[in-house]
């Protein structure tokens, strides 16, 4: 937890409780506004309200900082500037930055690629070591590609959250703050149950359901790593840093091949795309009709196949990623 000790040291913990108490995760904002603290004492701000100067010294891009960091920056002066100002401060709100359109673009696996992904998985020796992370990716794995879950939901599930009599889990410890129930396979739920049933019984009463030998919680950076790991096993090769493939593009993938497949059992898109939405606990359509243009690129022909609406019909988004 971040402490502030600048003039706006009390408004700033205020600000982000209230935040908090409507539902805003505000996973970040601690950080972006202990630089915001950070500033304002170098400046030797002594006056509670945002000025111009202040915004546009805010508003200055850093080195090597990317068009979103800047944007979300910003965007939390001024949500920050609103908030002094309906309380009655003479705070200037500084205006909208220009909106960017993200180059990024998530690398799609092939439905062989996955397979030879799960085939390499399966191979990979458990072997003694209590702190190893190798005994949950085959089960991690598949439950991300069956699910499509952030690999963070994936880690912070709990094995009450998991229930084999009905295939289904709750997410909820999401990234928008939306709990939601979500059912896999019986394929992927053999996966997890062989998972479950070759833990260690001091591993079986932790809390979480993905745990290592020892009981003790999976790490993301090392989960990262074990991808790498696969890929290079499956002789898939990785472009080098934002080119991919990366884990969280298995999240990708299970929406890409999900659209793909409803396509191609007639469902129409008006129909397709709200279920992947909500599946994939998107706040809005618009965060899920990107998937439509990667699944046309992909898959020439299909969505014509299931309807009238053409792909272009529904506006290009940029790819973040953390969606």
């Amino acid at each position: 937890m971040y402490e502030f000790h600048g003039i706006y040291a009390g408004l700033l913990d205020q600000y982000i409780s209230f935040r908090q108490r409507l539902g805003y995760k505000f996973v970040d904002a601690y950080s972006t506004y202990s630089l915001f603290d950070r500033m304002t004492l170098e400046r030797k701000e002594s006056i509670i309200g945002i000025t111009r100067d202040l915004a546009d010294a805010w508003a200055k891009q850093r080195p090597n900082e990317s068009d979103s960091t800047r944007y979300r920056r910003v965007m939390y002066l001024i949500q920050f500037s609103k908030y002094l100002f309906d309380y009655g401060y003479d705070s200037f709100v500084p205006p909208y930055p220009a909106s960017y359109k993200s180059t990024f673009t998530p690398y799609i696996l092939t439905d062989q690629q996955m397979n030879d992904i799960f085939k390499a998985c399966d191979s990979i020796e458990i072997g003694s070591f209590s702190n190893s992370h190798a005994v949950v990716i085959p089960a991690l794995f598949r439950l991300m590609y069956g699910t499509g879950i952030r690999v963070g939901e994936a880690v912070s599930l709990l094995k009450t959250d998991v229930a084999f009599n009905n295939n289904t889990l709750i997410i909820r410890d999401s990234k928008n703050g939306k709990e939601r129930m979500i059912p896999f396979a019986e394929s992927v739920a053999e996966a997890c149950r062989a998972y479950r049933a070759a833990l260690p019984e001091k591993a079986v009463y932790a809390s979480n359901f993905f745990v290592r030998r020892n009981g003790m919680p999976c790490n993301k950076k090392h989960l990262y790593d074990w991808f790498r790991k696969v890929l290079f096993m499956s002789g898939i090769p990785h472009g080098g840093r934002g080119n991919g493939p990366r884990l969280h593009d298995v999240r990708h993938c299970f929406s890409v091949h999900s659209l793909a497949k409803m396509a191609a059992d007639g469902t129409d898109l008006y129909y397709s795309l709200p279920i992947l939405s909500e599946y994939l606990g998107h706040q809005s359509l618009e965060a899920t009709e990107k998937y439509v243009r990667l699944t046309a690129e992909m898959y020439p022909g299909l969505l014509s196949k299931a309807d009238n609406i053409c792909a272009y019909a529904f506006p290009e988004a940029g790819f973040s990623d953390d969606n």
